[in-house]
């Protein structure tokens, strides 16, 4: 899986440093949803020894090249999705589990008009549930 990492990144413009192939291995390994101190806790979890600056800073240029997908569910809590393609969230305020929507099960009626010169890039959906009381 290794070889596979490092020809991902490369293919997205990263070069395949250590850190950045340990982060790769943790997160992209499977479709979930993780935090940095998640990601950090996982990639440190055995011989090999990685920042946490780091991680963030790995985390942040793996979304600004499309392998990752940053999803804020507030304003302290960021989970970094590995799921890349179009879809919305259920974010668990009890438990803080995050799950994924299909994005055809969102519908919307009406967006509104784009501003000025901006073109619709996307819409990322968090539907905050809890248990019923």
């Amino acid at each position: 899986m290794h070889d596979t990492m490092k020809a991902s990144l490369v293919s997205h413009g990263i070069s395949p440093t250590p850190q950045r192939l340990a982060v790769a291995d943790v997160l992209l390994s499977k479709p979930q949803h993780l935090t940095a101190d998640q990601v950090h806790a996982r990639v440190n979890a055995g011989s090999r020894k990685v920042s946490v600056a780091t991680v963030y800073n790995t985390l942040k240029l793996f979304s600004a090249h499309g392998l990752l997908r940053e999803v804020v569910v507030d304003p302290g809590r960021v989970f970094y999705d590995s799921t890349t393609t179009e879809h919305h969230h259920f974010y668990d305020i009890t438990t803080g589990e995050l799950s994924d929507i299909p994005a055809g099960a969102v519908d919307f009626s009406r967006l509104p008009n784009v501003p000025g010169n901006r073109e619709l890039a996307g819409v990322d959906v968090v539907i905050r549930v809890r248990p019923k009381a």
